[in-house]
């Protein structure tokens, strides 16, 4: 196979990714695999787990990926299609040396990709900018490999329930927003005791009843309908490749990334007193303190989940979350984000309280804040606007930045954020507050810090 130059704008920081026929095409996929193998072999490995979502261009995707695995000498394990935790969990089920997951996520039914692992650790930045590397000199591995089926869908569902310890049964909606989760959400709803009730189980790329998103409320429509109709204890929303979770309580309301979070860290700190949490910046200070409060350390780490899994590998956090969902188990599971897990746990957890999900939701400290606010940016400019605004906050009084992933700025009416995407040529600001008026206050700071450095504030 000779040299292959990858479209620039399809490398990302936590995946490959672009949109089919333009910008991601078949022989992208199997230079993909060609060079990813070759970084496979040269760490040790001879066996790699290969798995793909439900959408329509996947099957091409994953023949072509696996084409180029097996140029490098390797053995491939298919596992067909499946959601991304179950490609993650194969690696260590079947013992191989890498994974990739051919996956759009997310995105729109014309999006496609590619999520990665070497060994049991994740695979991004630098590691991805290689695989552009050793394409363009074709800088290659060659061999001669093989491939066979691996179907390990009852395994997975076997390891999701290994050691669940359910107390009073509870009433569950699930919506799988026909993505790649519907198949292991069946069997989980078979064995877990439960009522359950499953919408859009059936996989299908063209996603006909609702954009699987479960950040966006719009897209949790149909699952609040059926929680309220079926007076369930919780409903429980996946995205297009089942490794991010949205849930609604009784009452119909989202409970947020952090807010999640806060209720599974109690549980998990009740058997790990002490331990570390982590959240991303864009966290809820709620998180950080309750977190104190129930005798964890807090940890504030940067947005990605390649990022977090790195962040918990090192700290030996049994627990982690991102606002966008991303929910990582150590405790008692790998560490990879799943979920499906997550929902599992929350459900036991909440199957040993008495109270409802809407009231340890209330509970929680009371606070204001904007919703994740995105305004596009220059890539080329974007890194640079956050270092200017830093430059510009230094010095001045009643004020604390933390730069562990942009800048978050503390102040006595609470906190306003501002970084640059990894994955998009998009600014993110978030501010909350205990007040309006302090709300309005932090968005006016964070107004004037874009101004001073040039840059058009968003709309807040």
């Amino acid at each position: 196979m000779s040299a292959h130059q990858f479209p620039p704008t399809i490398l990302r920081e936590y995946d490959v990714r672009g949109v089919i026929g333009e910008t991601l095409t078949a022989d992208d996929a199997r230079a993909l695999g060609r060079a990813f193998g070759t970084r496979v072999v040269r760490n040790g490995g001879t066996r790699v787990s290969v798995g793909r979502d439900g959408r329509v261009s996947s099957p091409e995707m994953e023949a072509a990926v696996i084409e180029g695995l097996m140029a490098c000498g390797l053995k491939v394990f298919r596992l067909g299609g499946c959601a991304t935790p179950m490609l993650y969990y194969s690696v260590y089920a079947l013992e191989t040396d890498g994974g990739i997951m051919i996956t759009g996520s997310h995105n729109p039914p014309n999006y496609n990709g590619f999520k990665m692992m070497l060994g049991t650790g994740p695979f991004f930045g630098a590691d991805i900018q290689d695989l552009g590397r050793i394409a363009a000199e074709g800088d290659y591995e060659s061999g001669e490999g093989s491939a066979e089926e691996a179907d390990i869908l009852d395994g997975y569902v076997d390891r999701l329930l290994r050691d669940v310890n359910m107390g009073r049964q509870l009433r569950i909606v699930w919506d799988c927003g026909n993505g790649a989760a519907g198949p292991s959400v069946n069997q989980v709803c078979m064995r877990l005791p439960s009522n359950h009730k499953v919408l859009f189980p059936e996989v299908d790329g063209t996603f006909p009843n609702h954009h699987p998103d479960p950040t966006v409320p719009e897209n949790l429509e149909d699952l609040v309908a059926e929680v309220a109709e079926r007076k369930a204890d919780l409903g429980i929303a996946f995205d297009g490749d089942g490794d991010r979770i949205g849930v609604i309580d009784d009452k119909g309301r989202v409970l947020w990334g952090d807010q999640l979070l806060t209720v599974l860290a109690e549980d998990v700190l009740k058997d790990q007193p002490g331990a570390t949490i982590i959240a991303d910046v864009k966290a809820s200070q709620v998180l950080f303190d309750k977190v104190a409060e129930f005798g964890g350390k807090p940890l504030m780490w940067r947005t990605g989940h390649s990022l977090i899994k790195t962040k918990m590998a090192e700290t030996g956090a049994p627990l982690a979350g991102e606002m966008s969902g991303h929910i990582f188990f150590k405790d008692r599971y790998y560490g990879f984000d799943d979920a499906l897990y997550a929902a599992i746990r929350l459900i036991e957890g909440l199957s040993h309280r008495d109270e409802p999900l809407s009231a340890i939701r209330d509970a929680l400290p009371q606070v204001m804040n904007t919703p994740e606010m995105r305004f596009q940016c220059d890539d080329t400019r974007k890194f640079a606007v956050v270092d200017e605004v830093k430059a510009w906050l230094d010095g001045k009084d009643g004020i604390e930045v933390s730069d562990a992933d942009g800048v978050r700025v503390n102040t006595p009416d609470g906190w306003w954020l501002l970084r640059a995407s990894n994955t998009q040529d998009v600014l993110v600001a978030r501010c909350e507050s205990e007040t309006e008026d302090g709300l309005e206050r932090l968005k006016v700071q964070l107004r004037e810090a874009l101004t001073a450095v040039g840059e058009t504030s968003p709309d807040i």
